[in-house]
């Protein structure tokens, strides 16, 4: 997680200034944001999951081409 956080404050993306704790989540900046200035965080996450179902249908929509209207996939818990 920690190498695809992305962080902004207000609506610009900040490439330094800040540090993220991994073991917490928690984001500290180097000089707090403006009082008000809204912040945004994202990053990348995975969760481990397999397929509902045994069969998937397909619809072929052209001569090199498919689409799988509905792929149901369950969340693997630890």
């Amino acid at each position: 997680m920690a190498g695809s956080v992305r962080v902004a404050v207000a609506g610009t993306e900040m490439t330094s200034g800040w540090s993220l704790d991994g073991a917490t989540g928690v984001v500290s900046f180097a000089t707090a944001p403006a009082l008000g200035a809204e912040v945004r965080a994202g990053f990348l996450f995975d969760v481990p999951v397999r397929f509902d179902t045994d069969r998937l249908d397909v619809e072929l929509t052209s001569f090199e081409g498919a689409e799988a209207p509905a792929i149901p996939l369950v969340e693997i818990l630890p």
